[in-house]
């Protein structure tokens, strides 16, 4: 059995997990806080598997330096259709996990988009539109290296939610680089939040506004996402960005 068998086998096996994790209190904890973390999403090896994917330039079709244009300070590189094993089966389980929980969001904020049921569907709803870019990525970060606060919208389409798994090992692989959140909610001021990370798990968050309930109707939050200054070590994330790029 070839290496790259093997790890579309080992990637089929995370996507199933994921498929078969008991989602209430994901789903509970996306609509109180706009965010959730997955623990353990893959196994070591399995991150490990994902990382050597960094090093192959054909599965990629574009690679950013964000220095070169004031993102912050490391790289990463956009994977190319058709995804490849490690990346293909976790999209198409997490949108439909979340597909439901974008229409909540939705209808609260409303009037807005409907999302079909299928990530198939809703990608030729994307590339209707002139979004046909695959957007999901690995990032690659060194000591000194950081994520400016930012958002992942790439077109006027866009899935409110996303997803980023740890694929080293804080401590061993790095220090520093912490996953950040700011919510920025009408006449209060920005608040932050540190969500701490081991290796293989994955948060899913709010890519642009999210519902927060009040006691009357409900509040537009605006969420922003970045990574803290690593300090020492090497830190890789995969992204998955659920609408592709314009």
């Amino acid at each position: 059995m070839n290496a790259a068998r093997k790890i579309a086998e080992r990637t089929s096996d995370a996507a199933e997990r994921l498929d078969a994790l008991d989602w209430v209190p994901v789903v509970e904890a996306l609509h109180a806080r706009g965010f959730a973390v997955v623990s353990d999403a893959m196994t070591a090896t399995e991150c490990a598997d994902v990382r050597a994917l960094y090093e192959q330039a054909g599965l990629f079709r574009s690679r950013i330096v964000m220095a070169r244009h004031g993102f912050g300070q490391g790289e990463y590189q956009y994977f190319a259709y058709p995804l490849p094993a490690p990346v293909a089966p976790l999209r198409r389980v997490l949108y439909s996990r979340l597909a439901p929980v974008a229409n909540a969001w939705s209808e609260a904020l409303g009037p807005g988009e409907r999302y079909p049921a299928t990530l198939d569907a809703f990608l030729k709803h994307c590339h209707a539109q002139g979004q046909v870019r695959p957007t999901p990525l690995l990032l690659k970060y060194g000591a000194g290296d950081y994520n400016r606060l930012h958002q992942d919208l790439y077109g006027g389409v866009q899935f409110p939610l996303q997803a980023a798994l740890l694929l080293s090992a804080p401590d061993a692989d790095f220090e520093g680089g912490e996953f950040v959140l700011t919510e920025a909610a009408p006449r209060k001021q920005t608040r932050a939040e540190v969500v701490p990370l081991r290796q293989g798990d994955m948060v899913i968050f709010a890519v642009n506004n999210r519902p927060q309930k009040l006691a009357k109707g409900c509040s537009r939050v605006a969420m922003r996402h970045g990574v803290s200054t690593v300090r020492r070590g090497a830190r890789m994330t995969l992204g998955v960005i659920l609408h592709d790029a314009a």
